[in-house]
């Protein structure tokens, strides 16, 4: 399943700002519920984000830990870069695994403001990050 959405955000600032990964933070989903929340216009979290209360994201240099100890061998997932500035207002850093700061949204998001989202392949023993993710 390729699901893929490319935006220019102008309100975001040029897109070179963007495209070297500052400021974007990421989250990996069910390329089902992703689709889902595109369709509604809407995304709630997952079931873990529904639990905790806040929907899970991770920095670029958390992104490939967090694949490995809560997504391995899972396939048919997407991985969507979000400007941090479109999450602000409900945005915040907290504390978590070994002490890192680690975003989290007290809010719904709206998937559109998804500057991209590319399928986050398994190749039978790890993730492969899709070549816009750097880290």
């Amino acid at each position: 399943m390729e699901v893929v959405v490319q935006r220019q955000f102008a309100a975001y600032g040029p897109p070179e700002i963007w495209e070297s990964g500052v400021g974007i933070i990421y989250k990996i989903e069910k390329a089902s519920v992703w689709q889902e929340a595109v369709a509604a216009g809407v995304y709630h979290g997952s079931a873990l984000d529904l639990k905790d209360g806040f929907i899970h994201l991770s920095t670029a240099e958390q992104l490939r830990e967090t694949a490995r100890l809560h997504f391995a061998g899972q396939v048919d997932l997407i991985l969507a870069a979000i400007p941090e500035i479109a999450v602000a207002a409900h945005l915040k850093w907290e504390a978590s695994r070994g002490g890192q700061l680690f975003p989290h949204v007290f809010s719904t998001l709206n998937p559109q403001d998804a500057i991209w989202v590319k399928p986050l392949a398994w190749n039978g023993s790890a993730h492969m990050f899709p070549k816009e993710f750097t880290s």
